[in-house]
């Protein structure tokens, strides 16, 4: 499974970002290989309008399984993730990105 944070420096110790849109990183972890990639988001803070529906379309392209992140996307971003096939869970803005994964296995993030 292909697991996609929303995180605020390309590291497993950073705090999460509670922004979908303007998440300063993604981090896409695959369990399967043990492997991890940090994906930077931050040209979209050029951006004055239109910021979620352009990290959406990043998602998009990275094909993860799930989205966790805090806040969770907005309506237009929203309508872009919902053509595909993902889980997104939300209530990991507070923390730091191991204590979201630890949250997200043991059921205690929001599904949205």
């Amino acid at each position: 499974m292909k697991i996609l944070f929303t995180v605020k420096d390309n590291s497993w110790e950073s705090q999460m970002d509670a922004r979908f849109g303007r998440a300063e990183w993604f981090l896409v972890y695959d369990e399967a290989n043990d492997t991890s990639d940090f994906i930077d988001n931050s040209d979209v803070n050029s951006q004055s309008h239109g910021a979620g529906p352009l990290a959406a379309q990043k998602v998009f392209e990275l094909k993860p399984d799930v989205l966790i992140t805090g806040n969770g996307p907005g309506g237009k971003a929203a309508s872009v993730l919902n053509k595909m096939i993902i889980d997104i869970y939300t209530g990991a803005g507070e923390m730091t990105v191991k204590e979201a994964y630890n949250a997200f296995k043991n059921g205690k993030l929001a599904k949205e």
